[in-house]
């Protein structure tokens, strides 16, 4: 079953363009590297330069178990923790469609 990991986040603003380009490289390293991620879409608010959302697509749990374990994941996050003002994640099922 494919899943979908949607995540908001408010990263504090003095920290907003090192989120983006850490983030950008974590979803790009997340397409190539990991066989179970399928999509890796990294969204900003324009009119919010510190709001951002991605929308993740993974074969199944076990695949979102390896990219939390990853290298490149595990280096983002110690490296963008003390950024993040708020988090949140949602594990859906993609129901279908394109």
């Amino acid at each position: 079953m494919t899943l979908a990991l949607i995540v908001d986040f408010r990263i504090d603003p003095a920290h907003a363009e090192a989120f983006a380009a850490a983030i950008a490289h974590n979803a790009r390293q997340s397409v190539t590297q990991e066989p179970g991620c399928q999509q890796f879409d990294v969204c900003r608010d324009p009119a919010d330069a510190g709001v951002f959302f991605l929308y993740e697509r993974y074969d199944d749990a076990a695949a979102i178990a390896a990219h939390l374990a990853s290298p490149h994941f595990l280096a983002f996050d110690a490296q963008t923790r003390g950024w993040v003002l708020d988090k949140r994640i949602r594990t859906l099922e993609v129901a279908g469609g394109a």
